[in-house]
This record gives C-alpha cells, sequence and structure tokens, in this order.
C-alpha cells in the first residue's frame, strides 16, 4: 500500500468533521458499530475496542474505505480499531488528536478489500476481524465441554453453548471469513503426509477441534511469527493466534487461545481462550506463566 496519503474530497470532509466536534463529545461509543459479516451479530452491540495506550498522530495512519463506509486506524503498521463512517461523536472525538488529511488515505471501491486483506468483504482487516471474532466468543461465554459432537459441514459448529480451546479459534477465523472446518478438510485431502495424526480422510466434525491438527495446517497456510514474548521487531498483535503447551513433560503444544487488544498490569497481553473444565470462554493472563510455542496471523493470500 503506497505511503503517501492521497485524501479524496469524502475523506477532507470526513476529517474536517472529526476536528469540528473535537470539543463537544468527550464520551466514547458503547460498541465498536461497523457491520461486521461474521458470526453471532446478536453480540455486535456489544463488541468495543480500546486503543492501545501511547497514540500520537505520528504512530499512525488512516484508511477511509467509501465501499463499506468504514475508516481503519493503524498504528506502527498494524490495523488497531476500524469506526463507522459518518462517524459518531465518540469517535470524532476519539480520533481528534490522531488523524488529519496528511495521514488519511481514501480506498477505491476495487482496492479495499485486496489492500487490506479482508476475505469477507465487510472493509475490516482480516486480522483485526479475527479479534472482533474472539471477543464474540468472550462475551459469548460458552462452557468448557469436551466430547466427540457430529456437526453439519461446511461451517459446522457445535452449539454456541459449549466449546473447547480450539472452537474459539474456529469461531474466530470464521468471523474473518475462513471456514477452518472446510479449509483444514481440504488440506488434509491434498497432502495427508502432513496430517499424519488424522485416520483415512478425516473426520470435520473432530479434525479442526483438536490442537495438533491445527498445527500442520497453521504452518502451511497462516503467516508464522516468533513465539518470544520480547521480540521488539515482531510484537505480539491482538488477532494473532497462539499454541501454548501446559505440559512440558509431553512433546508438542496442547492448547490454543488468541491475542487480546487489553493486557495485564505488567504489559503482557490477555488471551482469548476456553481454558479447561469448570471454565468458559473468556480473556486470561497466561502469558506469564503459560509457555508459548507457536504464533500464527491470518493474512489473505492472492
Amino acid at each position: 500500500m503506497p505511503r503517501t496519503p492521497v485524501p479524496s474530497i469524502g475523506s477532507a470532509f470526513l476529517i474536517a468533521a472529526v476536528i469540528s466536534l473535537a470539543s463537544t463529545s468527550e464520551a466514547g461509543e458503547a460498541c465498536l458499530g461497523v457491520k461486521d459479516k461474521g458470526i453471532w451479530t446478536d453480540l455486535d452491540a456489544k463488541v468495543q475496542v480500546d486503543l492501545p495506550k501511547g497514540l500520537t498522530k505520528r504512530r499512525v495512519r488512516a484508511t477511509n474505505d467509501d465501499k463499506h463506509h468504514v475508516l481503519v486506524l493503524w498504528a506502527d503498521g498494524f490495523p488497531v480499531k476500524a469506526y463507522p463512517t459518518p462517524l459518531r461523536d465518540g469517535d470524532r472525538s476519539e480520533l481528534a488528536e490522531l488523524i488529519d488529511p496528511d495521514n488519511t488515505r481514501a480506498l477505491a471501491d476495487d482496492e479495499a478489500a485486496k489492500a487490506l486483506g479482508d476475505r469477507d468483504d465487510d472493509g475490516i482487516p482480516d486480522p483485526l476481524d479475527v479479534l472482533l471474532g474472539a471477543t464474540k466468543t468472550a462475551l459469548n461465554g460458552d462452557a468448557y465441554t469436551e466430547g466427540y459432537v457430529s456437526m453439519s459441514y461446511p461451517n459446522g459448529d457445535v452449539p454456541r453453548t459449549m466449546g473447547v480451546c480450539t472452537d474459539v479459534i474456529v469461531r474466530s477465523l470464521r468471523n474473518a471469513g475462513l471456514d477452518l472446518q472446510k479449509a483444514l478438510h481440504d488440506d488434509i485431502a491434498r497432502a495427508p503426509r502432513a496430517y499424519p495424526m488424522v485416520k483415512g480422510k478425516g473426520d470435520p466434525s473432530i479434525d479442526q477441534r483438536r490442537v495438533a491438527t491445527l498445527l500442520p495446517y497453521f504452518e502451511r497456510h497462516l503467516e508464522a511469527h516468533t513465539a518470544a514474548l520480547d521480540d521488539a521487531k515482531d510484537p505480539y498483535r491482538p488477532g494473532d493466534i497462539i499454541f501454548m503447551d501446559t505440559f512440558p513433560s509431553r512433546s508438542g503444544p496442547d492448547h490454543i487461545g488468541i491475542i487480546s487488544n487489553r493486557v495485564d498490569d505488567q504489559g503482557l497481553p490477555l488471551v482469548i481462550n476456553n481454558w479447561t473444565d469448570g471454565t468458559v470462554t473468556t480473556e486470561m493472563d497466561l502469558l506469564t506463566f503459560v509457555p508459548v510455542t507457536h504464533r500464527f496471523r491470518l493474512v489473505t493470500r492472492p
């Protein structure tokens, strides 16, 4: 994407509206307000994203997508929040000190999905869409429930009142337009040797619900990032998918979750996950004591 901003007339009016209302509204908005094509639209009115602390105009840029009526704020080259346009009063107040015509670019209708990486064509970049899906799973709060459940195919899912750690991932990726159930099943058929743990042609009711089966798919098809927590060149981002090792005495990861946009008192991101028996899907402070073995990010590929 070009670095030089090319604001359109629509962008200029948008920025003017941000500045003119900056002093009239200090209250934030109760929900994100964008039209998300993903899962569980009944929860959209409860989804909100807090901006990272310490943002400055120098660190951010914005893209204005008239086709989807969405403005996306990017920090350090990563999408951190989406806003509906026309902007609401609370959004204008939040953005007043961050964006102006020099760091805002208007997207042409035919470039929005390709330029941002937007599988489901709703104007929300994929990594941010994954975060919104994970946020919905936490709001839904399904109870940890093990066991085989026969489900439909494609786009199959267990009842939303139940789930395990892998169901958080399936649902979050589906919010961004990736049906992991089908994608994994297709990949097993294409490359069975990559999945030695799968018997025969696989089972679309259980394969995507097993951590060990997901790892080869992610290694083959998602963008890999360092598992180290302290790599300044490759920091953890909201929406990243992490594999964890809760039993170091055993070989390989056995748990999985999604990095939240919220952090603990040490500055480490919380993890949206469904932990174990007796828990529900929620944000947890896991990175202080659970080793991460792998980290991936959903990026649209041609």
